[in-house]
């Protein structure tokens, strides 16, 4: 169980199987697979209530703090942004030296489903796909930290910590450019070519982060604009006139 936790094959909140299923599976007594348990819960990998038991959300204790300071935070987008620029770039890179056909093969259905969901025009399943294939490539990579912790730091996008993803995929002409960078960096990686995949994430990030910028800056005229309309509120009746 220690193992699948490590390799990302069992996933922080995911529940496990009933007690008597997980031990018929591995083969042991249901009292030496509930020691071990007791042992997990103890290190922090596992959480057991009446319910069952589940893996531990073990880096949120460091997740939720950085989330809050975050949202107060003007810069973190600009800051998180260049940290996956750095990120991203090698994981790509191993992904494309170390993916097994397996690996490969997964981010292949996922390249399906973001065609899929492009052609539907569904923003929030673009989204969802987006993330899945960066997961991926993590995995890919086969660097357990690399795997983790942008794990972790894809949960604060899913909930639009640094900025709302759905937005990016509702600008105009960034669908189909996010969309064949994904591509760029999937085919990338089932080749095997590193420099190709490497090349593709960085730009893909550097694209996200300008598009972001651009978002805000939009946000910023329109609110400005709006300001300027509603100014009649603050000014005396003859002054609001003219």
């Amino acid at each position: 169980i220690e193992k699948l936790i490590l390799e990302g094959a069992l996933r922080p909140g995911e529940k496990l199987a009933s007690e008597r299923e997980l031990a018929s599976r591995l083969d042991v007594s249901r009292p030496s697979l509930r020691e071990a348990i007791d042992k997990l819960v103890d290190r922090g990998l596992l959480t057991a209530t009446r319910s069952g038991t589940s893996v531990a959300q073990f880096l949120l204790p460091l997740m939720a703090p950085l989330a809050n300071l975050y949202r107060e935070h003007p810069d973190a987008a600009a800051d998180y942004l260049e940290f996956r620029r750095w990120v991203e770039a090698q994981a790509a890179r191993a992904a494309a030296e170390r993916a097994t056909e397996v690996d490969k093969a997964a981010i292949h259905r996922c390249l399906a489903n973001m065609r899929r969901a492009h052609k539907s025009k569904d923003s929030t399943k673009e989204a969802q796909a987006d993330v899945n294939l960066h997961i991926l490539i993590y995995e890919a990579s086969h660097n357990f930290i690399v795997l983790h912790v942008m794990r972790a730091l894809s949960e604060l996008l899913r909930s639009n910590v640094f900025f709302n993803r759905e937005n990016l995929y509702l600008k105009p002409g960034v669908r189909e450019k996010l969309l064949a960078q994904h591509v760029d960096i999937g085919e990338a990686v089932i080749a095997g070519d590193p420099d190709a995949a490497e090349a593709a994430a960085a730009a893909h990030i550097q694209f996200v982060f300008n598009a972001v910028e651009e978002i805000k800056r939009d946000s910023k005229r329109l609110e400005c604009s709006i300001s300027r309309v509603g100014r009649s509120a603050f000014l005396s009746g003859r002054s609001a006139a003219r």
